[in-house]
């Protein structure tokens, strides 16, 4: 399996104040991935350091290419999808608007109708609610729409931060059911933040715990999982 990205020495700051110190890890195509860590951890800092969001200095690296300099724009383009926390939906624009603003960017556009319906396979509540502004859905829709908006780029690489927040359990586990169908059959490597850890291993195959901006453990998803201070740190038991 090749690598799709490679962190290395990653260093991240907000002003004066160092967030990340010295991350490195690589992420392999058609992987899904999780990175776990309590607040503060610096998981939100390493989704957007990725996409030039932050001061940052390292090696970061998509399909063998620097990242290094590139705007978040251009990032993008290359195939970089980023849903951050707090779902970031066009509340005054309809569902169906929100899925033609996230292929804005691409050229192919006689494919762009095939890809809403698509997403609507995906995500069938959004196709019930097409007409419907985005900021009259509920949080587990909005948080569909996000997802789905993304995807309209047809992204090599999808950066999730914290996906199941404010969500109901229910709406989480069907969440990231569809996330596991998208990484198997549209062949989209995830790299997914979650606080909520249990969830987030049973459906990643890699994962990587994170503390004060360091990782300290990695491995596959189902060792972290067994891991005891993993289960006493994260999964409460």
């Amino acid at each position: 399996m090749s690598v799709l990205l490679s962190v290395q020495d990653l260093r991240a700051y907000y002003g004066q104040v160092q967030a990340l110190h010295g991350l490195s890890f690589d992420l392999n195509e058609g992987s899904m991935t999780t990175l776990l860590g309590a607040n503060g951890a610096g998981k939100t800092t390493t989704l957007r350091s990725i996409c030039n969001m932050v001061r940052s200095t390292g090696t970061i690296q998509f399909e063998g290419k620097p990242l290094g300099g590139k705007s978040t724009e251009n990032i993008v383009r290359l195939g970089i999808a980023h849903v951050p926390q707090g779902r970031g939906t066009f509340t005054t624009l309809t569902v169906e608007e929100n899925l033609q603003l996230g292929a804005i960017s691409r050229k192919d556009t006689k494919a762009i109708a095939g890809d809403i319906e698509r997403m609507y396979s995906h995500f069938p509540v959004l196709k019930q609610r097409h007409t419907q502004q985005a900021g009259t859905l509920s949080g587990g829709e909005q948080q569909m729409l996000a997802v789905a908006r993304a995807l309209m780029l047809r992204p090599r690489l999808m950066l999730l931060d914290e996906p199941s927040f404010g969500l109901a359990p229910l709406i989480v586990r069907d969440l990231f059911n569809i996330l596991g169908k998208i990484n198997r059959e549209d062949k989209v490597s995830i790299l997914v933040v979650e606080q909520n850890a249990q969830l987030a291993l049973e459906i990643a195959d890699k994962a990587y715990v994170i503390e004060t901006g360091r990782i300290v453990m990695s491995g596959n998803a189902q060792e972290i999982a067994n891991d005891e201070s993993v289960r006493k740190s994260y999964l409460g038991y």
